[in-house]
């Protein structure tokens, strides 16, 4: 069905052309919100009735009777039908349709992705202080980061996966602090611990596993690192570096749960010792997009739109924290990644106008816009009914281990992808583990295995279905799964353009219906061999895409349940 929706396209754009110069540009076509007016719907009419000074029903039955005497429409079109203002209505022929199934499975797991394209994007994502364990935030992010880059990879974009994280700063000295503390016997609640609201301290019982392990002189290793402790509870700054050290070998291993990968860790800290910092807060200056007042180093980032100009270096000779941020996005730029997507929490929505201004003054040859931004909101977890805040071993939160030990990978990664990343989100904990329809991701498994248990039963040789007899497909619950598959390449051009992963989520939960109801209507293992092999390729090539849907979202998708 592809290449005859391709041709139709090309068909349709010559004849918008004929109609007017350069308005083949708008030949496209949408799916009809009520099955029953066709399988393609186009408004190109209506959308060129004004210009044209003509009547846009009128129009559109000029255009209906162009499409019908055009060669490519007369082979794959049953008929075209005008509704409404000037809707026009195309029906097309089964074997159009049927198509779809022959290049599903000649595709397999390459059905929807994209030629190799040259370009290369950067996705940053998780980028979690070494400071405790990774929270159902992380979580979320780690999903939506994991998704985009393989949405982005089915486009032919070449992905480059990046972890930054802070090595340095405040937060780290408190984590060295915290664990000194509990290194000399002292916990929370004790007289000698930081309390208060705002108090410098992790109270966490992983920081005095961590305390523990540095007493023993233990070895710890992480992707990017790895430290031995002295054992001298006097020794702050080995304790600084055994304490992240070991934190981001317990984020290794939240992450090899959850099967996240990355290409890169990136510290902050090699922006200072790189002088890559001071290169920037240079070229801004060089640049004349800054000037001093009140002892402070400030940048002109009204210039670019921002509501406020913005302080770069404190009257303490420190920056602030935007101005590594405009440092690393130049180092990306500099490596060549002309294209780069952060993964971040709505928290720091308001970094981004002033990242962005750090980037345009630096005249670097940066373009308006870098870089792309998708913002989540957090996760609530609820279980019982009742909203689930604290992890024993966090201390304040629940952690992200946790949730996949209460339910399962799969189960986080589909429920985090199933709904806007900047919509709220209520994890609900009965509902991962529940073996029914309401559970979405089990809806959608269930549909791959039912059909692999089917296969199996058959027993026969798969690969002899891409030559299948596909005519005896002729009832409206073939067609409706026929056409659903057809939709599956431009849903996902689409998810990756918005980065949008959860419409990847939306099509699944939608094909596993589409199956289902199939399955009930029309038994597939009958006794006629022409009608059983073509019900075989059809539910086959539907396993397949479901497969390679959550391959996307870093879903299984099992043969048996």
């Amino acid at each position: 069905m592809l290449f005859a929706k391709q041709q139709l396209l090309t068909a349709l754009a010559a004849e918008l052309e004929k109609l007017q110069p350069g308005a083949g540009v708008r030949a496209a076509f949408e799916s009809p919100k009520v099955a029953a007016h066709g399988d393609l719907a186009c408004t190109a009419a209506m959308q060129l009735a004004k210009a044209l000074k003509q009547n846009p029903k009128q129009l559109s039955e000029t255009l209906r009777s162009a499409l019908l005497s055009n060669p490519a429409f007369e082979h794959w079109v049953e008929a075209i039908d005008i509704a409404g203002p000037g809707f026009i209505n195309i029906r097309l022929k089964d074997l159009a349709k049927q198509a779809v199934v022959h290049e599903v499975l000649q595709a397999a797991d390459q059905f929807g992705v994209q030629e190799a394209q040259p370009n290369k994007v950067l996705v940053e994502f998780v980028s979690a202080n070494p400071t405790g364990p990774l929270h159902v935030g992380h979580g979320r992010q780690a999903a939506l980061g994991d998704a985009i880059c393989n949405l982005l990879a089915t486009q032919g974009q070449q992905v480059y996966r990046e972890f930054y994280y802070n090595d340095a700063g405040v937060q780290i000295g408190t984590l060295a602090s915290s664990t000194q503390l509990r290194a000399l016997g002292f916990k929370p609640g004790d007289v000698q611990w930081p309390s208060g609201e705002k108090a410098a301290a992790y109270n966490g019982d992983y920081i005095q596993d961590i305390a523990n392990d540095f007493l023993a002189k233990q070895t710890v290793r992480a992707d990017d690192r790895e430290f031995t402790a002295s054992g001298d509870v006097n020794d702050l700054d080995g304790m600084r570096q055994f304490a992240v050290a070991y934190l981001r070998h317990e984020q290794d291993l939240d992450l090899k749960a959850f099967e996240v990968q990355f290409d890169n860790y990136y510290l902050e800290s090699s922006l200072y010792t790189s002088g890559k910092v001071d290169a920037a807060v240079q070229k801004l200056r060089d640049a004349g997009k800054t000037y001093e007042q009140d002892g402070a180093l400030w940048l002109k980032s009204t210039d670019y739109g921002d509501d406020k100009d913005r302080v770069m270096r404190k009257s303490d000779g420190s920056y602030t924290y935007f101005v590594p941020d405009v440092a690393y996005h130049i180092a990306k730029w500099e490596r060549g990644f002309t294209r780069v997507v952060n993964i971040q929490g709505t928290d720091h929505h308001g970094t981004i106008a002033r990242v962005r201004a750090g980037l345009q003054a630096a005249g670097v040859g940066i373009p308006e816009g870098y870089p792309d931004y998708v913002l989540h909101t957090m996760v609530r977890v609820v279980r019982g009914g009742q909203e689930v805040k604290i992890s024993k071993r966090a201390g304040s939160y629940v952690t992200l281990r946790d949730l996949i030990e209460w339910t399962s990978k799969d189960a986080v990664r589909f429920f985090l992808l199933s709904r806007k990343p900047d919509t709220e989100y209520i994890f609900d904990i009965d509902l991962a583990l529940a073996q029914n329809n309401d559970n979405p991701v089990y809806y959608v498994q269930y549909a791959h295995a039912r059909i692999c248990s089917v296969l199996a039963a058959w027993g026969g040789d798969q690969t002899s279905l891409t030559q299948a007899d596909l005519s005896p497909l002729q009832s409206p619950q073939a067609h409706a799964l026929m056409l659903a598959l057809a939709k599956y390449p431009e849903m996902l051009t689409s998810a990756a353009r918005d980065f949008a992963p959860h419409d990847v989520s939306f099509y699944l939960r939608d094909l596993a219906s589409q199956y289902h109801s199939y399955y009930d209507a029309e038994r597939i293992l009958v006794d006629d061999i022409a009608l059983k092999t073509a019900r075989l390729a059809l539910v086959a090539a539907t396993a397949q895409v479901l497969k390679n849907g959550l391959k996307v979202l870093g879903v299984s998708a099992p043969s048996k349940m």
